[in-house]
């Protein structure tokens, strides 16, 4: 139940961190004060709602690189590579999280599927992406790829009971992400945070609540 009563903060940070990128200059410091505390607060559900296990203890430090990401992210200073380095990192820790116990076969679809969505974007989107940011962002595709191939994996092998989550967080964090390389590199656009920073921590949220009901062989021995 109390992790339950977080959802309204959660919410309200997250609404206060895109209203604070929406409306300009004089509300960013609403955005700086509720980015993080809306992913820390993502990270409190998760550590009171799910189970001790190996599986937990991964998205929660998949988490904690997220935060240091949305920092790093929205610095004064051009960290556009250091917070890249660091949802990699983020994202390497929820693919140790979705393998446990994870028939490979099940992955399979989510593969196809992902790698097909991350092939588009990257043809509108490489022409535009300096040549030295290229390897990165490749590298980044790739690992975000894998990682949410692995997650809808998770939740088809649980035949998306008791619902989707892991599924879901996948795929809106495939589709935050290419928003906001489309916006960054491509196409920007002054409502970018909103359908980024929306998507993003309703992907958050849905991959932390994938572990409330995480199998015997994600717990403690995965």
């Amino acid at each position: 139940m109390r992790a339950a009563a977080l959802d309204p903060l959660i919410l309200l940070a997250a609404a206060g961190a895109i209203a604070g990128a929406v409306l300009g200059p004089t509300w960013l410091p609403l955005h700086w004060l509720c980015k993080p505390v809306a992913t820390a607060l993502i990270a409190l559900r998760l550590h009171w709602a799910a189970p001790t296990s190996r599986m937990r203890a991964w998205l929660l430090i998949g988490l904690g690189l997220s935060w240091l990401g949305d920092v790093l992210l929205m610095w004064p200073a051009d960290l556009f590579l250091a917070g890249l380095i660091a949802f990699l990192l983020a994202h390497l820790c929820y693919i140790r999280a979705f393998s446990l116990g994870l028939h490979g076969r099940f992955a399979v679809p989510g593969l196809l599927l992902f790698a097909a969505i991350a092939a588009g974007v990257l043809t509108l989107l490489l022409p535009h992406v300096p040549e030295a940011m290229r390897w990165p962002v490749l590298a980044y595709v790739a690992v975000l790829v894998l990682m949410a191939s692995l997650a809808s994996g998770y939740s088809l092998q649980r035949r998306f009971r008791p619902w989707p989550a892991a599924a879901l967080g996948a795929g809106l964090f495939v589709l935050s992400d290419s928003l906001l390389a489309i916006d960054r590199f491509a196409l920007p656009h002054a409502l970018a945070p909103l359908w980024v920073l929306a998507s993003y921590y309703l992907a958050q949220w849905c991959l932390a609540r994938s572990a409330e009901h995480a199998p015997a062989q994600a717990g403690v021995h995965g």
